[in-house]
């Protein structure tokens, strides 16, 4: 059932011998459709449903707002509409991104993506959070994700060749502090031991409430976190892997801000979340940028001759290197010898594309001549550093996960990679160095934008709905924060592949 009805109505009209009210005989009408259902039509909506009701000769369609339990019968439409849709909307910290949906077909109408108006106020929420602790900077950074939502709906309707307002409903998966500045709820306590946001399911709003441009009375979903730093994004993630439903035991991956991993089945799930994704996504590297036009995105190296070969997201000039570019290209650098196992470039490795310059070593990826804009793409020791410190932090995540509930890798059946992280990354080069176990590649699986994918779901289904809140309920969430086993294992992750060599075994060992 999706989360607005379009009820088809034929109620006779009022008489002498029939001289009920116009909204009781809508209501009557309606529960008795809905099999008895309790039906309520929200005061802020009575006048213009009755209206339309008497205007339309008492028949037509109801559109009835499933939420929370309970059943609003909000307006009121002279005939069956062709279409009805609703906004799933991805808030991302960086880029938002969403889809239209029409709720009697299940059949996308528009896809688009746009960028979060609150980047200027920080790039990650940890500064967001501090604005917001200052006069108006919870103000602002609200109105800016609005505005930038309204945009986006604006493009979505566009596309979908309807109006804005014919918007019935809308769907939201993010991070916990996305959502609570989404609300306006102050995030201050999230990033404070003991890291307690406002709320972690919030109830159902109506548009008008937040100021957005669809319809006044579309209710606004909130996908339910877990903790500060486990959100609706990966319930979304959840919902769109199975992993909730399945027998065997499964991993789930999600790279963005942040690296949050699940592990379970349909019995039980634990997660945890900690701060490996920046270099993964391409934010820490001078040359870093998010998967999108013109970054690398794959990159090959003839470990004999040194000959690079790359590929960039639409084969436009190159400007720089996306998460997997920087993930291809370290490894492809120690399969090559140009690194050593510690992450360090190895003076006289490849002189033609090795320098050495006042600020230390630079490998040369694509030069001026090749790139965007005549701008070299080049890799510094300082970039190198900051993805062996992500790598060392996705994979002592992942062990840390699986030491609380004694299995080992071998035992998953599947992994689920998330995100454009799982999109385009390349598991072998991943696993050469170290950032994923040593498995067989058929166990990676990519599900691309799974927070789009649940924020949709939940749009469509009564049943995703009640997995979101039977999910939160079964999660047990591991803090990273104060666990010193993570900690001891990030420190042995420090290497190309591992300390541990032989949890690699499929990764050569050099000696240089």
């Amino acid at each position: 059932m999706p989360i607005v009805l379009c009820l088809p109505i034929k109620a006779s009209p009022p008489s002498l011998q029939d001289n009920s009210a116009d909204l009781d005989r809508l209501k009557k009408v309606a529960c008795e459709s809905l099999g008895n259902i309790p039906l309520v039509i929200p005061w802020r909506q009575a006048g213009q449903v009755a209206r339309n009701f008497r205007q339309a000769g008492f028949q037509g369609a109801a559109l009835i707002n499933q939420v929370e339990g309970r059943s609003e019968l909000i307006d009121f439409l002279p005939c069956l509409p062709a279409v009805l849709p609703a906004m799933a909307l991805d808030l991302g910290t960086t880029y938002l991104e969403a889809s239209l949906i029409d709720l009697l077909s299940g059949k996308r109408l528009a896809q688009a993506h746009h960028p979060n108006g609150q980047i200027p106020f920080g790039d990650d929420v940890l500064s967001r959070i501090h604005v917001a602790d200052r006069g108006t900077g919870l103000s602002d950074l609200q109105k800016a994700v609005i505005a930038s939502i309204n945009e986006l709906s604006l493009l979505l309707a566009d596309q979908a060749k309807v109006e804005p307002h014919h918007i019935r409903a809308m769907s939201v998966s993010g991070n916990p502090t996305m959502v609570h500045l989404f609300l306006g709820l102050d995030p201050h306590h999230m990033c404070r031991e003991p890291y307690i946001p406002l709320v972690n399911a919030p109830d159902t709003a109506q548009a008008f409430e937040l100021g957005l441009a669809i319809n006044p009375a579309a209710p606004v979903y909130l996908l339910p976190g877990v903790g500060s730093y486990f959100g609706g994004d990966l319930i979304s993630g959840i919902l769109a892997s199975g992993l909730d439903q399945q027998e065997e035991t499964s991993m789930l991956i999600d790279v963005g801000t942040n690296a949050e991993v699940v592990l379970g089945n349909r019995d039980w799930l634990i997660a945890c979340a900690g701060a490996a994704g920046p270099a993964l996504e391409g934010g820490v590297a001078r040359m870093g940028m998010r998967a999108g036009p013109g970054a690398i995105e794959h990159i090959s190296i003839n470990p004999k001759s040194r000959e690079v070969a790359w590929q960039t997201i639409e084969h436009l000039p190159a400007c720089g290197l996306c998460g997997s570019g920087i993930i291809d290209l370290v490894a492809g650098l120690y399969l090559a010898g140009i690194i050593d196992r510690r992450g360090k470039f190895r003076p006289g490795s490849d002189p033609a594309r090795l320098i050495d310059t006042e600020g230390g070593f630079q490998y040369v990826v694509v030069a001026e001549s090749q790139a965007a804009a005549g701008r070299a793409v080049v890799l510094e020791q300082v970039d190198l550093d900051a993805l062996m410190r992500s790598k060392a932090a996705m994979y002592a995540i992942l062990s840390t996960l699986l030491s609380q509930v004694g299995i080992a890798f071998s035992d998953l059946h599947r992994i689920y990679v998330a995100g454009a992280f799982g999109r385009h990354i390349a598991p072998r080069q991943a696993i050469t160095l170290g950032m994923l176990p040593d498995l067989p590649l058929t166990v990676y699986q990519p599900i691309g934008n799974s927070s789009l994918s649940g924020a949709e779901k939940v749009l469509l289904e009564d049943e995703a709905r009640q997995r979101c809140r039977q999910i939160m309920q079964k999660i047990t969430y591991i803090e990273l924060n104060v666990n010193q086993e993570f900690m001891l294992r990030f420190s042995g992750s420090k290497f190309i592949p591992h300390t541990n060599h032989s949890l690699f075994p499929s990764v050569p060992v050099f000696d240089w």
